[in-house]
């Protein structure tokens, strides 16, 4: 059966185990079948410029030896590492949750909000939004100021999201917010709820979107030319 392999290229096995079961809900006895991987040789939480640029190499490495099995990859980080050398390199569709996740939020609200893990974070992702020119319709970003490991802090974490949740909606005018960090997967539904608007969780956004394309018989990339 076509397997949708999705990478964490952090080397911290709770947060792939954390999306792994956020992924639940999309699997099917059809198939495709979802795998979920941890890079070991990423840093435990991409948290900078030079964190997501060291994980490129390995993560193209670990990809191609997968390339043959492979339906669809999914990279399971906000920040989308290695998305066009990736794209480069495969035959097969592939998908960053960042650019799946801001993508699905534009299609259910006319502003959304990020919450970031970390205020140095921000910059680093309007750069991508720039690039994807969809400032525009982006309300604000705001950090909880926690790293991807301490994320397993339940009670603070949640804290922290609500307060950033209900300060991009009441305050900079979101109607929808983007998790910043697939480490945040878990917290999705408890958050969608208490701020009662539309929570896109990235990695389920991007896994979505492989499935439509897999199911549909479009697997074979068609960025940079005809596959």
């Amino acid at each position: 059966m076509p397997t949708i392999y999705v990478i964490n290229p952090n080397s911290t096995e709770a947060v792939t185990a954390a999306i792994d079961e956020a992924l639940d809900p999309l699997r099917s006895n059809d198939g495709p079948e979802i795998e979920c991987l941890t890079l070991a040789e990423g840093p435990p939480g991409i948290e900078s410029q030079r964190d997501v640029d060291s994980v490129i190499a390995p993560l193209l490495k670990r990809t191609a030896a997968l390339e043959n099995h492979a339906a669809a990859f999914v990279i399971a980080c906000f920040s989308d590492p290695g998305l066009h050398s990736l794209r480069e390199q495969s035959a097969r569709a592939v998908f960053g949750i960042a650019e799946c996740g801001i993508l699905t939020a534009l299609s259910i609200a006319q502003r959304f909000g990020v919450i970031a893990i970390l205020p140095a974070s921000i910059p680093r992702h309007l750069r991508y939004f720039g690039a994807m020119g969809i400032t525009a319709r982006l309300a604000g970003e705001l950090a909880i100021d926690i790293g991807v490991v301490d994320l397993a802090n339940e009670d603070l974490t949640l804290s922290r999201m609500t307060d950033c949740g209900r300060t991009l909606r009441d305050a900079h005018g979101a109607d929808a917010i983007v998790m910043g960090c697939a480490g945040m997967t878990k917290y999705r539904p408890i958050l969608e709820a208490a701020l009662k608007i539309p929570v896109v969780e990235p990695t389920q956004a991007a896994v979505t979107m492989a499935i439509g394309r897999v199911r549909l018989g479009g697997a074979a990339k068609t960025f940079g030319g005809v596959p």
